[in-house]
């Protein structure tokens, strides 16, 4: 009771429990298409090859920054690396035209070689969550010139049929077809930020409807509450999504499920998985519901030119895998023992 009361007085009296202040960092480089950033390790010296970290569309960077003590940049940088994230910020009716082949041969080919540079030429771990994640996969493979160390999607399904929530819309894509959500997101250009922000609580509807009584039962836990708090804020500061790569999107999701065959056209070109010559970690979340288990490890049958391929599956939804309060003693450790097994000697 002690604890909770102190809960409640410290959330009246200030803007917040969590610690919400970003891990210190500074622009490496910048465009208008996205901005690189550094957060050097807090060794004296560097070790180990930098790890460069991919947002998908619609959700912040601050994904990997959630809040102090819950930081995956923070654990990274932890153990002695150098980590570099790429953030393409707000979109707007501007960037209606960019489709999945801009992300794919341009922005992460750029981010990697602009972190190689910084890194003295080194090569790069490259990771990404959820669609950062298939960016970073089909970038790998589409430019096997990169300068790559190791690739890990993370919380990224390949195999759509396999996703519940997209199941529960075929009916209505197989009755009015195109004409389902493309005269909308043509007509504005972009998916709203707050629709994107909707639909990513929709499918986690049983927390959102129980998100009140999970913060009375847990007043007396400071950790759980501040936890919620920069959930909250996340969810509250997402990004729209551009019109034409959303309807890339929906034809490869809704209708031809093209990421499970393991090929894709890009730009007019054949782009295969089974290129990819790095090792890979390809990460789940036991209690995802946008990117169930099935669905993200599908792409381990994928990767046949790959030296090695593991598989692993933590505790947490398609957030929490990533920055949940468990995954600080489950995959922030296991990702962090691949990299540096597969570190350059």
């Amino acid at each position: 009771m002690a604890r909770a009361v102190e809960n409640v007085r410290a959330r009246i009296t200030s803007d917040g429990l969590a610690d919400l202040r970003p891990t210190p960092s500074e622009v490496v480089d910048a465009n208008p298409d996205r901005t690189v950033r550094r957060f050097r390790s807090t060794r004296r010296e560097a070790t180990g090859a930098p790890v460069l970290l991919v947002t998908p569309l619609a959700a912040p960077a601050v994904a990997f920054d959630l809040r102090r003590g819950c930081s995956v940049v923070e654990y990274l940088q932890e153990t002695g690396r150098d980590v570099y994230v790429v953030d393409y910020g707000p979109v707007n009716f501007a960037d209606r035209a960019r489709g999945f082949e801009h992300w794919v041969d341009d922005v992460v080919p750029d981010a990697v070689r602009v972190v190689s540079a910084d890194g003295g030429g080194r090569s790069v771990h490259l990771a990404g969550w959820s669609l950062g994640g298939i960016f970073a996969v089909y970038a790998a493979a589409a430019h096997p010139e990169l300068p790559l160390q190791s690739l890990t999607p993370i919380a990224s399904p390949f195999d759509l049929r396999r996703v519940p929530l997209f199941a529960t819309l075929r009916p209505l894509d197989r009755v009015f077809g195109p004409y389902t959500v493309a005269p909308f997101y043509r007509l504005l250009g972009t998916i709203p930020a707050p629709l994107t922000s909707l639909g990513f609580k929709a499918a986690s509807i049983d927390k959102y409807l129980t998100r009140p009584f999970a913060v009375l039962a847990n007043l007396d836990d400071r950790d759980h509450l501040e936890q919620i708090e920069a959930v909250d804020r996340f969810m509250d500061n997402m990004y729209a999504y551009p019109g034409r790569t959303f309807g890339q999107l929906y034809h490869v999701v809704m209708r031809s499920n093209e990421f499970a065959t393991g090929h894709m056209q890009i730009a007019g070109r054949r782009v295969s998985l089974g290129d990819i010559d790095v090792p890979v970690m390809v990460v789940a979340g036991s209690g995802d519901v946008l990117a169930p288990e099935p669905a993200v490890r599908h792409l381990t049958e994928l990767l046949d030119g790959s030296p090695r391929v593991r598989y692993g599956a933590f505790p947490g939804g398609h957030l929490g895998v990533l920055t949940g309060r468990a995954a600080r003693e489950t995959m922030w450790p296991a990702f962090a023992d691949f990299l540096a097994e597969c570190d350059p000697d």
